[in-house]
């Protein structure tokens, strides 16, 4: 898993049909309190985040027990919305 923030969406009206119904958000992985990765991913989203919201991701097969399909072709889902992360570097 990793911390992110929500930067835009996706949308694709031409898809696999197993994708069909569900939302796709553009996340920046979080590095620490105040870097983010260079580059962005791609996670479809099962709880209504939005542009700005910092947010859980799970990846891999954890990702799809997330929403309930073992034959679904996603490896990211975010998973929560973030309230407050702590950070300590001792």
């Amino acid at each position: 898993m990793f911390v992110g923030i929500v930067r835009g969406s996706l949308w694709a009206t031409r898809k696999d049909e197993k994708l069909n119904g569900l939302k796709f958000l553009v996340v920046e992985k979080q590095l620490n309190e105040h870097q983010t990765a260079p580059s962005v991913v791609i996670a479809a989203d099962c709880i209504g985040a939005g542009e700005g919201d910092q947010v859980l991701v799970t990846t891999g097969s954890s990702a799809r027990v997330s929403l309930k399909k073992n034959d679904i072709p996603v490896d990211m889902v975010v998973v929560a919305i973030i309230d407050k992360v702590d950070y300590s570097l001792d």
